[in-house]
């Protein structure tokens, strides 16, 4: 069973791959680069990131030695900014701990910042020939049709289990074309809503396909609650100039810039919230309040106010950790995609 699997997904692979650059690569740097950024992220969406990021940064050294601020600059708009803050540490840590090279044993691979099974097993089989399953979700998607594998996949303890069927699946001697094979299967065949089993090389003996089981598998039972916030960002502006802040730790948005806000437990009126401001800050002349603006993340819906003000007082500013910004500077700084949005809307 195990050969033919292979030899199918193989075969296919072949013919029906996609032409992607990290592909073409058996370069750890670049494939370790691709996969960080394909982390919740579809192709499409990543592709010009890579690039992006592979024309500033050509090397490990070269990311190593660039400042956080300019790697999340070049991540701003990708989302999950914890992938890019462990990218540049993983970066700095292989220059100073490996001497720009990365560890070619899967365990080894899995010390390294922001660098999981997944990741691991990626780098190990793409750039060393390592026989190491990949298990993505696509993985879990192909191998839970074909074999009817019911587990629920939001467990932790369903890892192992499909890891043991991938083990028992790849060749030794060609790992990295299975585990390519193997999850362009799941991205291109064997989707989640609309399977195209008429084209894929398994449909004979697919117990999913057999059964009429498509839209049952992958079981995942746990799903992620939203929670809603309501921020309201005050504009702080001095002439041409805008008030920002770097966000700190344990923060969505953890060393991008925004403005000074306050949230709320829930949606205030425009007099709400102009009663707010008025109380904090006596002196401040509202100019303008936005409506509503709403952004959505993975686990989050955010419900975003902007409120323009002038005659600050700077030593509150000061004491927020705010700085007067140039319009030429504020562009320059990594933000999160909500607030350069409202900046473009408004032509700030």
């Amino acid at each position: 069973m195990s050969q033919r699997f292979s030899n199918l997904i193989i075969d296919w692979y072949k013919i029906n791959k996609r032409d992607l650059p990290w592909r073409d690569t058996s370069d750890p740097y670049k494939i370790w680069l691709s996969e960080i950024i394909l982390q919740q992220t579809r192709v499409n969406q990543g592709l010009p990131y890579y690039d992006n990021f592979i024309s500033h940064y050509p090397t490990v050294y070269d990311l190593a030695n660039a400042t956080d601020d300019e790697v999340m600059r070049l991540w701003q708009g990708l989302g999950y900014y914890s992938r890019a803050r462990n990218l540049h540490e993983c970066a700095k840590s292989v220059v100073r701990d490996y001497g720009g090279e990365f560890p070619n044993s899967y365990k080894e691979l899995l010390t390294l910042k922001g660098v999981g099974k997944y990741t691991g097993a990626a780098i190990a089989s793409f750039a060393f020939d390592q026989v190491v399953p990949v298990v993505d979700g696509n993985v879990f998607r192909v191998l839970a049709r074909f074999f009817d594998v019911s587990d629920d996949i939001a467990q932790a303890s369903t890892f192992s289990k499909f890891f043991d069927i991938a083990n028992s699946l790849i060749p030794t001697e060609n790992p990295a074309s299975f585990n390519q094979a193997l999850m362009e299967l799941g991205a291109l065949v064997c989707k989640p809503k609309t399977p195209r089993c008429e084209i894929c090389p398994l449909n004979q003996e697919c117990l999913a396909r057999i059964h009429g089981k498509q839209a049952d598998l992958p079981v995942k039972k746990k799903k992620i609650k939203v929670k809603n916030r309501f921020l309201y960002y005050l504009i702080w502006q001095n002439g041409e100039k805008l008030a920002m802040k770097k966000r700190g730790a344990n923060d969505i948005w953890q060393g991008l810039f925004d403005f000074d806000l306050f949230e709320s437990e829930n949606a205030l009126t425009p007099e709400e919230v102009l009663e707010k401001v008025t109380e904090k800050f006596v002196h401040a002349e509202v100019t303008d309040i936005s409506e509503p603006v709403t952004h959505i993340l993975s686990h989050q819906r955010l419900q975003a106010v902007f409120i323009q003000l002038k005659n600050p007082n700077h030593n509150v500013l000061k004491e927020t950790g705010l700085e007067y910004y140039t319009r030429q500077q504020v562009e320059e700084l990594p933000k999160p995609r909500l607030i350069t949005n409202y900046l473009t809307s408004k032509n700030i």
